[in-house]
């Protein structure tokens, strides 16, 4: 059993390994910075606890077999769905969100945890159907399926999470190959439901986001004032930064939810380019491994697990980096390995185990 466990690991797509470690000690490196300035801060040894929970799910995931998955696709989708609607009920609200379970001090977040069912049923679900896919029956199915994950979702409210899930279902159609004229149809949609939304379950807080993202200079020590002092603190880093510990916004609480929402600003402006170009760096390595896995897949399951898990991460990154540049509405979206976050950070890594676990099978 041990020899099977180091043969295993030997077949390890170890580059997509190292990259994900570097990330994460970016993060760490930016979280520690802002701890600096903090009298009582711990988050920095929390994320090292968190962090190797993380990578040794990521580790027993890997020599696992990621066909179980399948299997038992329907359980992990009932437990996602009966967790996020009990947090609805005895959830705990923090920044306007009801979407966490306080258990012993330790707060879980299940829609973490529905992202992953999601991208597992969406997999199962579209390659039992590659050979002969309707796309008017397929898509509607399919969409019915994220809905029944993501309206609990959006209902906490938290909007940010609930566009990841409607985004990975949207990628996945666009992988399958679907024909322009359906495509511009599923937009048409979409906006339907975006002036819907707006008119009759947009909170206020969601409608200033959104207003905000339009034109953040509108309300500047307002609504604005997130997007406004991340701008100030990207563009203060220059080339090489000012230095961990030394970014005037960052360790002067300029920059709100520094750790979490806007640790790519803490990066920006404390490293400078050379640390943009490293995050993004990093993470083209991260999506061209997980392609390359993704076509070695022996079957279509693993593929589209593979490029679920990376149509995630992609819009994860896309949207936080989005909202600290002022290009995206702030919507709460944590950078993958980077940002601070117990429930974000193990998932992600437990992922990166899964994908693992397709290259060891391939």
């Amino acid at each position: 059993m041990l020899r099977n466990f180091f043969e295993n690991l030997r077949k390890f797509d170890w580059i997509l390994v190292v990259a994900v470690f570097l990330l994460f000690s970016l993060g760490l490196a930016a979280i520690y910075s802002v701890d600096l300035s903090q009298e009582q801060g711990d988050s920095f040894n929390k994320q090292i606890i968190f962090g190797v929970i993380g990578f040794v799910l990521m580790f027993a995931l890997g020599v696992s077999n990621y066909s179980a998955l399948r299997v038992y696709s329907k359980f992990i989708y009932l437990g996602s769905f009966l967790l996020s609607i009990g947090v609805l009920l005895f959830g705990t609200t923090i920044r306007g969100t009801k979407g966490w379970f306080q258990i012993a001090g330790i707060s879980l977040q299940p829609v973490e945890i529905a992202k992953v069912a999601l991208i597992i049923l969406l997999a199962k679900f579209f390659s039992n159907r590659l050979q002969q896919f309707r796309v008017g029956k397929h898509v509607i199915v399919s969409l019915f399926i994220t809905l029944s994950l993501a309206v609990p979702i959006l209902l906490q409210p938290d909007l940010g999470s609930a566009t990841i899930m409607l985004g990975i279902w949207f990628l996945l159609l666009l992988i399958i190959g679907l024909d322009k004229k359906y495509l511009i149809g599923l937009l048409v949609v979409v906006l339907i439901v975006g002036v819907v939304s707006w008119a009759f379950f947009f909170q206020d807080y969601q409608k200033e986001r959104l207003l905000t993202f339009v034109n953040p200079t509108a309300d500047p020590l307002g609504s604005g004032y997130n997007v406004s002092q991340s701008i100030i603190g990207i563009g203060s880093g220059a080339f090489v930064g000012r230095g961990l510990g030394f970014g005037s916004q960052s360790q002067l609480k300029f920059i709100p939810e520094s750790q979490t929402d806007f640790i790519f600003a803490v990066i920006a402006e404390e490293l400078g380019l050379v640390g943009v170009i490293l995050v993004l760096g990093f993470f083209s390595v991260i999506f061209y491994r997980l392609i390359i896995i993704a076509k070695k897949a022996r079957n279509d399951f693993g593929l589209f697990l593979v490029m679920g898990i990376a149509c995630m991460f992609f819009l994860h990154m896309f949207i936080n980096i989005g909202m600290n540049m002022g290009v995206m509405p702030v919507t709460g979206i944590s950078l993958p390995f980077m940002s601070y976050g117990g429930s974000f950070l193990i998932i992600c890594l437990a992922l990166i185990g899964v994908a693992q676990s397709v290259v060891v099978r391939k």
